[in-house]
């Protein structure tokens, strides 16, 4: 696959929609009134480029090979419907569910929640002021579910940043009662072993369990101890959530020494992050398969038994792969595709240096039956356009788009914007439509774009970290099937058998 630079491949439209008119916003604090937006869980501060690297920006804007500041762009067959803007809550927007006519945009300082049932005109119906990064959310019937991933001084939404070497310190995962949209209660906190980076649900009638992933361990972290080869697994009883408890640490890297079995990254295989737990997990609920994303592992999963998940294969990328960020299965549960972060979200990774291998998302066959299936390497794709040095860009959240007989993706690449891409042919995936923006900044590294690109009932949405949620529109033959498919749930990394 090639590279393309053309400025014949993009489709200007000047100007960036506005708020939908009529939003309504509701701050509700859910504890002390005192409690304000937290700069301690803020990204990384922007970050100045070269002289060189600023004029090539301006430069190729100024050609046309890049959209200008800002200008949102899009394929003929991808239409931006709206955007609304952050209103209450300016931290960093992250991830999104849905339920019904509802949808859950995650954001460092809390939750916002969406009426789309005119995804026109979306509405604000509540928003939930609670800081923590990176508040990775998901729902399940009631019930609302957040990671905190940041080292709090207790478990409260009026909590502050302290020092995870201090064991009074709290991360873990935050439940929700939202059978009232409008006033949201929340009604649980578990602690768990180094936070919750982000979580995926394995939902049952009368429990849902909790895929809690998380890394990085540090010998002078009381709570976050290695080796960290694991996930912590939490039991929530529907009917009693404020019994929400840790029911297991299933070692999915088990080997001798402090270090555990996953990938020992560097020195051995330089620029490869060390495993020292996963960062995402994709349940397959149907099928009883999960796909882990581990940092420098890939793994598949047998979760018969959700408190007990089973590795049944493991596979390294040390030549391409940074850093293994999450998956997702066909409709088949034929196929996965990793994602790769290189640079961990924060870099320039999409441009003519880095090239089409890396900061990718990796195509794998699954092979073989049972506990004898393998994930097999494929192919490489990432988005056909070049970015500035100034956009941040790499592989990262996204979907399926259900179409039968068809693999196709919607996926986020930050400044990258939003790409829809077939892989039904493992081996020559190729994207079909697409929308980004232009860069934030022409001299400065500034994150911002895309978090998560999800197909719901229709319609695309977007939570780009700085200029809000977006809507988009794909109409394409061979993606308008897709539309028949409706959902009366989603969370993307507990993935739906979209077609039964």
């Amino acid at each position: 696959m090639t590279l393309l630079n053309d400025q014949r491949t993009r489709r200007r439209r000047l100007g960036v929609a506005g708020a939908a008119a009529g939003l309504l916003a509701a701050l509700l604090t859910v504890g002390p009134a005192a409690a304000t937006p937290d700069p301690g869980d803020r990204p990384a501060a922007p970050e100045k480029v070269s002289k060189s690297d600023a004029a090539e920006a301006r430069a190729a804007i100024e050609s046309g090979d890049i959209p200008g500041q800002d200008e949102i762009v899009h394929s003929d067959n991808m239409k931006h419907v709206t955007n609304i803007p952050k209103d209450l809550l300016p931290g960093t927007n992250s991830d999104l569910a849905f339920q019904g006519r509802y949808a859950f945009a995650g954001n460092y300082d809390g939750f916002r929640i969406f009426d789309i049932s005119n995804p026109k005109a979306p509405k604000t119906v509540s928003q939930v002021l609670c800081p923590g990064s990176q508040n990775d959310i998901s729902v399940s019937g009631n019930l609302l579910f957040l990671s905190t991933d940041s080292s709090r001084s207790d478990s409260s939404c009026n909590s502050t940043t302290q020092p995870a070497t201090e064991k009074s310190s709290w991360e873990g995962m935050k439940v929700f009662d939202i059978s009232d949209k409008q006033n949201p209660k929340y009604v649980a906190a578990v602690e768990t072993a180094c936070g919750s980076h982000t979580h995926s649900l394995v939902p049952e009638r009368r429990n849902v369990y909790i895929y809690v992933s998380s890394y990085s361990p540090s010998a002078s972290f009381p709570d976050c101890q290695p080796p960290h080869d694991g996930i912590s697994v939490i039991k929530v009883p529907r009917s009693a959530p404020e019994k929400a408890a840790v029911v297991n640490f299933p070692v999915l890297f088990p080997g001798e020494g402090p270090d555990g079995g996953g990938n020992p990254g560097g020195p051995t295989n330089p620029g490869v992050s060390k495993t020292t737990g996963c960062h995402d997990i994709t349940v397959l609920p149907s099928k009883d398969l999960a796909a882990g994303a581990c940092m420098g592992d890939g793994i598949l999963l047998d979760i018969k038994d959700p408190e007990r998940p089973k590795v049944i294969d493991q596979v390294q990328d040390n030549v391409n792969f940074a850093f293994w960020h999450s998956a997702t299965f066909n409709q088949k549960a034929n196929k996965v595709v990793f994602t790769d972060e290189l640079g961990g979200g924060g870099a320039a990774t999409c441009n003519e240096a880095i090239g089409p291998n890396r900061g990718a998302d990796g195509i794998y066959d699954i092979v073989g039956k049972g506990d004898d299936r393998k994930l097999v390497f494929r192919s490489y794709y990432k988005i056909p356009r070049h970015q500035a040095d100034t956009e941040n860009c790499v592989a990262h959240n996204g979907s399926l788009i259900p179409v039968k007989g068809k693999d196709i993706m919607v996926q986020a690449w930050y400044q990258g914007g939003v790409s829809v891409w077939d892989f039904t042919d493992s081996s020559k995936p190729k994207e079909i439509a697409y929308f980004e923006r232009g860069p934030i900044s022409t001299d400065t590294l500034v994150g911002g774009g895309t978090w998560s690109a999800y197909y719901y009932n229709g319609y695309i949405y977007s939570n780009d970290m700085v200029k809000g949620f977006d809507v988009l529109k794909l109409s394409d033959r061979r993606t308008d099937p897709a539309e028949r498919v409706r959902l009366s749930e989603l969370n993307v990394q507990t993935q739906p058998d979209y077609l039964d």
